[in-house]
Parts: structure tokens; sequence; C-alpha cells
């Protein structure tokens, strides 16, 4: 979902550097410096999910995991999505340094509005558990491909066609990465239910 250099207009740009900025404030704050090795390992796996990627316009498709950071890390997300996306920009050209701020906060804010609306939950086990975990997953990706089809748009009506096609495009991957988060928060309930306590943070 990476919005490739020299696409987006100057105030789409401005505005996702700016959201992004407060974001990246907010949950530098936030984190829990006792938490930091196990963001620092969500953020690899952020990295490593998101190089696979399949060409659609000037944007791509791949799995984001945004819904399992923002469910485990709350407003770390930011920082450790802002990680992962720099490493990807600077060492394999994905997405790029200008387009940084927009590329965030499409991936970041969607896993934070998750974590607002499903983090008590994951906690609870069970079939309760399950749903939130899909649904963190699922819709996490579905705003991102609605914020990176709105910054497509904003730009420009020559991209308003591939701003929709990214929304089709990514509607397996919303419900594989439902799944997947699903399956990770499940896993983690058993072997280390500590690591899902971050859903109950304020």
């Amino acid at each position: 979902m990476h919005i490739s250099e020299g696409v987006l207009t100057a105030p789409v740009l401005a505005s996702g550097a700016a959201l992004s900025v407060v974001g990246l404030a907010i949950g530098l704050k936030k984190l829990d410096y006792e938490r930091l090795p196990q963001t620092a390992i969500l953020a690899a796996g952020f990295f490593v999910a998101s190089l696979v990627h399949v060409p659609i316009g000037p944007a791509k498709a791949h799995l984001v995991l945004n819904g399992l950071l923002g469910l485990l890390l709350g407003w770390s997300a930011f920082p450790a999505i802002f990680v992962g996306l720099v490493l990807q920009a600077v060492l394999f050209q994905y997405g790029g340094l200008t387009s940084l701020g927009v590329n965030t906060f499409s991936m970041a804010f969607p896993g934070l509005v998750a974590w607002w609306l499903f983090g008590r939950l994951i906690s609870r086990g069970g079939a309760v558990s399950a749903a939130a975990s899909f649904g963190a997953g699922f819709l996490s990706v579905l705003f991102s491909a609605l914020i990176v089809a709105a910054a497509l748009a904003l730009s420009g009506e020559q991209f308003i066609t591939a701003a929709e096609l990214i929304v089709v495009a990514h509607l397996p991957i919303m419900v594989v990465e439902g799944l997947l988060t699903a399956a990770i928060v499940s896993f983690l309930s058993r072997v280390r239910p500590a690591l899902l306590a971050n859903g109950k943070a304020g």
C-alpha cells in the first residue's frame, strides 16, 4: 500500500506529514520502554510482511499487519510502522521519503482505530476475541486502502481509477489479514497472554 514518489500533490504530502508527526509524537511519548523489544519485533514483522508487493498503478498491494500492531502496541504502532517504512524506502525504494508521511499515516492510523475499537476485547478469549481480532485485521486494511485512495483522488482526477482499484484489490487481503490477526492473537493468548495487555491501555 506504499504510494510512490512524485505521485501526490504538495498539500496532500504536507497534510500526511503533519498528521504523522502528531501520531509519532504521541506514540513516542506513550511508548513503554519495557515493551521496546516487543515494539522492535513487531516493527520487524511489519517490515518483512510488507516486502512482497503486487503493483497496482501508482501503489502496491501487500500484507500490512497494521491491525495486529495496533492491537499489541496502541499508539506505539506509529513509531514502529514509521521505522519499517523508512527502512523500506531507503533500502528497497518502496514508497519514498517524500510520501513517507502519507504512507505512515495510512497504515498506522487504521491500526490505532483497530486498537480503539477492539483492544479491550482481545483478552476475553473465545469467540469474542476471535471476532475482535478478525475485525481489527480486516478493518485496518480497509481503512488503509480508503486513506490511500483518498490521497490519490485528491492528487488528481487521473488517479481516481487507480484509487478505486486499490480498494477493490485489497478486499482479499482484508480477509487474509483478518484471519491472520485472529490466528496470531489466539496463539498469543495461549502462550503469552501478557502481550495482549496493551489492548487495555489508555
